[in-house]
């Protein structure tokens, strides 16, 4: 294999300028064309371009929300941000040309912005438009009075919340069905995967995502609608009737792996068949032609195969029945209490708003000291590439760089060659369908199509035609800047800190549930033991996101990152394999000695005590015997290879 040249670039740094393998979405595609144009024919037709500029302004915060599934979720990730983003650009609006002034009030609602960021996804959306606007407000003169801007901004994402929700009479459950529908496609993946490595541990992660989305949509719908709504009981009860299925999974496929046995094609074909079903919301009497089964692993299988099949096309399930196997959402005060004293008393909430109240504090002082032309680009800059949804902020300031640059070399094209006025319309059709189009491919590419759009609207508010170009460059590096000196190397924070404890806290947690998962008879709780494992892979599935932001970050951080990733990969196998062993004595296997399961915790919890004492993994090797045929075989080899993973060094070496 030829070696790669000196200048080549390293993957950390180009990792995330190739474009994602996503569809793309037409139907938002349409939804920001229309959205974004249509305010600025009606401003023209009535002589107000500015109030049409302003009202698009608006369409496109609520096309960047408008990330969600349900429609129910869409209603509130639209029109919960609105409410902040009009508090936002009232308040910039306000300080509008007052120097220092305003450099203390976005300042202060930096801090906001960035503690209310960490509370969830319409919140973090939330605090991004409370200070976007707030630096729109401040930096770009607005109409009079003070009560038009955050009422044409707020028209606009009402714009984006009505041409959504077009579709919720005709499809109002149609995304929760789908989303348990993808669950079983899922399962029918993985099954079929069964025996091969490296097929099975990707198909594995898309069931883990497939169940959380789909458990996230049908509890949050059942939240808000009577308990017993018989569409929403038969889904979740579909829903809960394929955990048996994906438990069955890591047995099935270690036996495969053991006995070089896979699966027969017809039992994932079966569970796709099901997927139809629940699409379709087809009923009667399930026919199942599936082969004999012999093993253990292949007994678990069959049995929730024609568990789901039953409850799949039963028409009526038993609504008293149906447990909300992960938990019904607290009641709404109860969550808000939550929520206030995890803001309020959380280190990482007060870290990352401190962070960005620095770098869009140094941001206004830096343009109130020196003369910058539109200086409100260089906030709006450092408020993209500090936003923590989006991964690195190493990664998203170089991403940002070369996004508005592309963007740019558009923007200068349009503001160039197109006359202002009615052209701007159909250019402004393009240009916002090319937003949702290219948000699905990657940061970079979504920053060089809203670069074009935002330059456009702001062109329309204060008429400086292509003079706008460079100084947008000048400005989004010198926001880039700040953000990677203030907001990066200024905050050497501990990686270990950041990922080895909850990697930790995630092998305690697996060490809790093999005492669980084998408990006496008479202490044991099935849906005790599948809550346990469903937090299990959410928070695997959360350290994942983290290292692979982690990989993003240049040496030292990202090589660490790279080294601990094969002990991320142990732990899922190993909660795996004990999902397995229960399942193997479910359906006849010799139950293990509490000793064996004694001494898999204990190793178990030395290796959680040790991830949390160090920042480099030691060698350890684990001491476990047993019988080698037994359930818990495979399980003890799992919790050996983790405990043996060598230091970063060895590994290099």
């Amino acid at each position: 294999m030829a070696r790669p040249g000196r200048l080549t670039p390293p993957t950390w740094l180009t990792a995330g300028l190739r474009p994602a393998p996503a569809p793309i979405p037409w139907a938002a595609v349409a939804r920001a064309s229309v959205a974004l144009s249509a305010p600025l024919a009606v401003g023209l037709a009535v002589d107000e371009p500015v109030y049409g500029a302003l009202v698009s302004m608006g369409a496109l915060s609520g096309v960047i929300g408008d990330t969600a599934d349900a429609y129910r979720m869409r209603f509130y990730n639209i029109a919960v941000p609105q409410l902040f983003g009009a508090l936002g650009v009232t308040l910039g609006s306000l300080v509008y040309g007052y120097g220092w002034p305003a450099v203390v009030v976005l300042t202060l609602i930096a801090l906001v912005s960035g503690m209310i960021s960490s509370i969830g996804a319409v919140a973090s959306v939330s605090g991004l438009l409370l200070l976007l606007n707030a630096v729109v407000g401040a930096g770009l003169p607005m109409p009079e009075p003070w009560w038009k801007p955050p009422l044409l901004l707020a028209l606009g994402g009402g714009v984006v919340l009505v041409l959504t929700l077009l579709g919720w009479p005709l499809r109002g459950l149609a995304p929760e069905r789908t989303a348990v529908a993808g669950t079983y496609r899922a399962v029918a993946d993985v099954l079929e995967a069964t025996g091969t490595t490296s097929a099975y541990e990707e198909r594995r992660q898309a069931v883990t995502t497939a169940l959380n989305q789909a458990y996230d949509l049908v509890l949050a719908r059942r939240a808000r609608e009577h308990g017993r709504a018989p569409i929403l009981v038969r889904l979740l009860a579909q829903l809960n009737a394929v955990i048996p299925l994906v438990e069955a999974a890591p047995a099935a496929h270690i036996a495969a792996v053991r006995f070089h046995r896979p699966l027969p094609p017809a039992i994932p074909a079966a569970v796709r068949d099901l997927a139809d079903a629940v699409e379709e919301g087809r009923t009667g009497t399930p026919v199942l032609d599936l082969p004999q089964a012999t093993r253990p692993a292949e007994k678990a299988v069959d049995h929730a195969l024609r568990h789901a099949a039953t409850v799949v096309h039963s028409a009526e399930p038993n609504p008293y029945n149906v447990d909300d196997r992960l938990g019904r959402p607290a009641a709404l005060r109860v969550r808000v209490r939550r929520v206030a004293r995890g803001v309020l008393f959380s280190e990482a909430s007060w870290r990352y708003g401190l962070r960005l109240a620095l770098c869009i504090g140094l941001a206004q002082a830096l343009v109130s000291l020196i003369d910058v032309p539109r200086s409100y680009w260089v906030a709006l800059t450092v408020t993209f590439v500090m936003k923590p949804d989006f991964g690195s902020v190493f990664s998203r300031a170089v991403l940002r760089a070369f996004g508005t640059a592309i963007g740019l070399v558009t923007a200068a094209l349009v503001l160039a060659e197109v006359p202002r006025g009615w052209w701007d319309v159909p250019v402004m059709f393009v240009l916002a369908g090319l937003i949702p189009a290219f948000s699905a491919k990657g940061y970079a590419f979504q920053t060089a199509a809203i670069t074009p759009v935002i330059l456009l609207l702001s062109d329309l508010l204060n008429q400086q035609g292509f003079d706008l170009v460079l100084p947008r460059l000048y400005d989004s590096l010198i926001g880039c800047g700040i953000a990677l000196i203030a907001g990066y190397l200024l905050w050497p924070e501990s990686w270990h800190s950041r990922i080895g404890d909850r990697l930790a806290d995630s092998v305690a947690d697996t060490a809790a549930y093999v005492a669980q998962a084998f408990c006496a008879p008479e202490e044991e709780d099935p849906g005790a033991r599948v809550r346990a494992r469903r937090k299990l892979y959410r928070d695997l599935s959360a350290v994942r996101s983290e290292f692979q932001r982690a990989l993003t970050e240049p040496p030292p951080t990202g090589t660490v990152a790279s080294a601990w990733w094969p002990l991320v990969v142990a732990v899922e196998r190993i909660v795996d394999a004990t999902t397995a062993a229960r399942v193997r004595v479910n359906h006849g296997a010799t139950p293990p000695e509490p000793a064996e399961v004694e001494a898999v915790e204990q190793q178990l919890r030395e290796l959680a005590d040790g991830l949390r004492g160090t920042d480099v993994l030691v060698e350890v090797r684990a001491e476990l015997t047993g019988d080698e045929e037994g359930a818990l075989a495979p399980l003890r080899q799992e919790v050996s290879a983790a405990r043996a993973i060598a230091t970063p060094r060895a590994a290099g070496q």
